[in-house]
């Protein structure tokens, strides 16, 4: 494996080698995975046709279900298909395209989450203007530029680490291709422009966050002025489920790709890619469906329908 024009196949951590252990990561893999692709499509579903859902949160919401299928469907589908066909081998163009849209999602996925702390801004804060802020066009409009900034620092990622000469042979001591795991594997002094590259990105990452916090801030502020107990109760219940996604997203992306490398496979770095690529996928409609009536009653009204 001289370099990257010869190398053809990545090797994938697996979960064991036992057979029997293998065979049930494929079902425990399998369970979640279904669980976030109904959950997801469910909240989709439900968005889409009830009219009652149809404002700038629910499109919104609706764009996160979409993403989050997208992202669970990169990297957990390839590694059961490995633990059941006991192979560990992925294709140079799989594992380019693994990078390019699991980090063209996750970042799309964050860029939303931060355009709902700005809707919940607006509608708690200052709800006289919020029709005419987050009018259909607007939340068009800030949606696609979630989007596309994804796709734009998917682009700046992928082109950075597969632009590295790759001699340090071609065993990703991980489930998928993950880009620390892929720069322990180049031996070149190009490395450290990636790294950068990721420490400016927890940064922008952080800049979204403290956004976020200053938002509810306000929010909490707006909110604790309601005179009402029913009314502060209502307008926290449309915020919390919010929170509690970011949170899952902040406290386990950036520690993966933050924290120090270790030189053998770990099984923390297992534990946290789990965390930050599969947990929050699941989560979000269990999060949202739980948390919200309105979700809930949609819900109820399309299993009946269908």
């Amino acid at each position: 494996m001289s370099n990257r024009t010869t190398l053809t196949e990545f090797l994938l951590l697996g979960f064991s080698d036992v057979r029997e252990l293998q065979i049930l990561h494929f079902v425990v893999f399998l369970v979640i995975y279904l669980v976030a692709l109904v959950g997801n499509l469910l909240i989709f579903m439900a968005i889409a046709f009830d009219h009652h859902l149809h404002t700038a949160m629910y499109f919104f919401l609706m764009n996160l279900s979409i993403l989050d299928v997208g992202s669970i469907s990169v990297t957990v589908p390839k590694s059961m298909a490995n633990s059941l066909m006991n192979t560990k081998s992925i294709s140079y163009a799989g594992c380019v395209a693994q990078v390019f849209f699991l980090f063209f999602l996750m970042a799309a996925d964050f860029s939303i989450l931060t355009v709902m702390a700005y809707d919940r801004y607006v509608a708690i804060c200052q709800p006289l203007h919020y029709d005419t802020m987050m009018n259909s066009k607007a939340c068009v409009q800030m949606a696609a530029s979630a989007w596309i900034s994804g796709i734009l620092y998917s682009v700046l990622h992928t082109g950075n680490t597969f632009a590295l000469t790759f001699r340090g042979g071609n065993m990703v001591d991980q489930f998928f291709c993950e880009i620390p795991q892929l720069l322990k594997l180049s031996c070149s002094d190009s490395y450290l422009s990636e790294i950068g590259v990721l420490t400016f990105s927890a940064c922008l990452l952080l800049g979204c966050f403290l956004y976020i916090i200053v938002s509810y801030v306000q929010i909490f502020k707006s909110v604790l002025r309601i005179p009402s107990e029913q009314g502060r109760h209502k307008a926290f219940s449309t915020c919390l489920p919010h929170l509690t996604v970011v949170s899952l997203v902040v406290f386990t992306g950036p520690f993966a790709y933050l924290k120090p490398t270790s030189s053998s496979p770990s099984a923390l770095d297992l534990a946290v890619a789990v965390l930050y690529s599969v947990l929050p996928q699941i989560m979000n409609p269990i999060v949202y469906s739980l948390r919200n009536k309105e979700m809930k009653a949609a819900l109820k009204r399309l299993i009946r329908c269908r």
